[in-house]
């Protein structure tokens, strides 16, 4: 990791910089494979799972024998661990329903607002280097507990035509109905367009590459919405004299290993515990069956010494981290301040790893700076608030001429009209 001391707030948004292409270098190719998978549907599909998966496939579709067998090749101690965390996951995501609102606004004008569950949504799920089965949990349980009627969910095959067992173990576990062989771009595509196995769904949810990400962001041109652009992961852990640099080492390593493009930072007020967590990086990676990605990760990443509490905050609310890890005296002062995240650690005893697999929280969380924009995943992203109402006789003689004042007022002559047809047969 470089160290960067006391770096002038200038020099912030340059030195901040994910190391991640513009969907400008890549929009391209995710363009050319969006439209070819609209003309071509499945047949497009079938190529791109060839070309960029290596897979040959005779159907995309999981079949409940494959779902069988996965279950029977897994150990009951992991079965036992993933349905833990799907226990931790579901009551944390069930807390979140609300009831209807309900408010009379005046005499006679009664509004109120209701959930209603997303009916088709789509699950990707990366795998690749590695399977992220836990994402399956993050993602279908909250829709289940929504009521969504469609969960589809899409991942890559590996060479031999095969999802990983984990995935389809946790898919079948958390109420999934249509498992699909396909990753990607050609994923995302297939999704929003629908093909002839795969359907058409309403909003998309689920991390991936930068492929992935920019294929999400085009499919909302296409009236298909999205969960966010979740991109690479990344950390910032914000720790002073008191944390535990083996600790804090263990957690930037944590992040590096999901990928070369993942980016992971520590901020401190103190030179001393930087160079501790550098000694304790460079041994831990050593012994990292996925050393190779986490040291090209850390090459992109970086450790940056600042003067105080107040500028660390500063930094880091620019920042806007999708993990933030905080280990210092003062733990308050950033959990209060904290404008700009997608999900906080707080302590020497909470890893981001936690959040990861089974405390409860929601890790599909915003990256690349969205998190001042953007909320993590949770219950309400699977469904849209209708606000309704219902207006009564007195209710429309008490307001009435406050909407016709206003009609007339923008020159929408049809809008007034609309409220005095019905004044002029009440009046009378």
């Amino acid at each position: 990791m470089k160290t960067i001391k006391y770096p002038n707030k200038n020099t912030w948004s340059e030195l901040l910089k994910r190391p991640t292409q513009t969907v400008n270098d890549i929009e391209n190719t995710v363009n050319q494979i969006f439209e070819d998978i609209q003309r071509n549907g499945d047949t497009a599909i079938k190529k791109y799972t060839n070309l960029f998966d290596g897979a040959d496939l005779q159907s995309n579709l999981v079949t409940v024998q494959e779902i069988k067998d996965a279950s029977s090749k897994l150990s009951s101690e992991l079965k036992a661990a993933i349905n833990q965390a799907k226990s931790n996951i579901e009551a944390f995501h069930k807390a979140q329903e609300t009831e209807k609102v309900s408010v009379e606004t005046s005499v006679g004008i009664t509004c109120w607002q209701e959930k209603r569950a997303i009916q088709k949504v789509g699950i990707y799920i990366p795998a690749g280097t590695a399977p992220l089965f836990s994402t399956v949990l993050m993602l279908a349980i909250p829709a289940n507990i929504a009521g969504c009627k469609e969960v589809v969910l899409c991942s890559p095959p590996n060479k031999d035509g095969k999802i990983a067992n984990e995935i389809l173990y946790a898919a079948q576990l958390c109420g999934v109905t249509k498992i699909i062989k396909v990753g990607g771009i050609q994923a995302i595509a297939g999704l929003t367009f629908g093909t002839e196995t795969i359907p058409q769904v309403y909003k998309i949810f689920g991390p991936g590459n930068q492929f992935v990400t920019a294929a999400k962001q085009l499919a909302t041109k296409y009236v298909v919405a999205i969960d966010m652009p979740a991109g690479p992961s990344e950390l910032l852990v914000v720790a002073d004299d008191s944390a535990n640099a083996s600790y804090v080492a263990s957690d930037l390593l944590s992040q590096a290993e999901h990928g070369t493009d993942s980016q992971v930072i520590l901020v401190s007020t103190s030179e001393n515990l930087i160079n501790e967590v550098e000694t304790e990086i460079n041994t831990q990676i050593k012994a990292l069956p996925r050393q190779d990605i986490a040291q090209q990760a850390i090459n992109n990443s970086k450790s940056i010494l600042v003067k105080n509490e107040e500028e660390a905050l500063d930094l880091i609310n620019e920042y806007g981290p999708e993990h933030f890890i905080v280990a210092t005296k003062n733990n308050d002062f950033y959990v209060d301040g904290i404008q700009n995240a997608g999900s906080v650690f707080i302590g020497n005893y909470t890893p981001e790893s936690a959040g990861d697999y089974a405390s409860g929280t929601n890790h599909t969380l915003p990256t690349n700076g969205f998190s001042k924009a953007y909320s993590g995943v949770n219950l309400d992203s699977f469904t849209k608030a209708i606000t309704f109402q219902n207006i009564t006789k007195e209710g429309l003689l008490n307001i009435g001429n406050t909407i016709e004042l206003m009609a007339e007022a923008e020159g929408l002559q049809a809008h007034k009209n609309a409220v005095s047809i019905r004044l002029k047969d009440l009046t009378n």
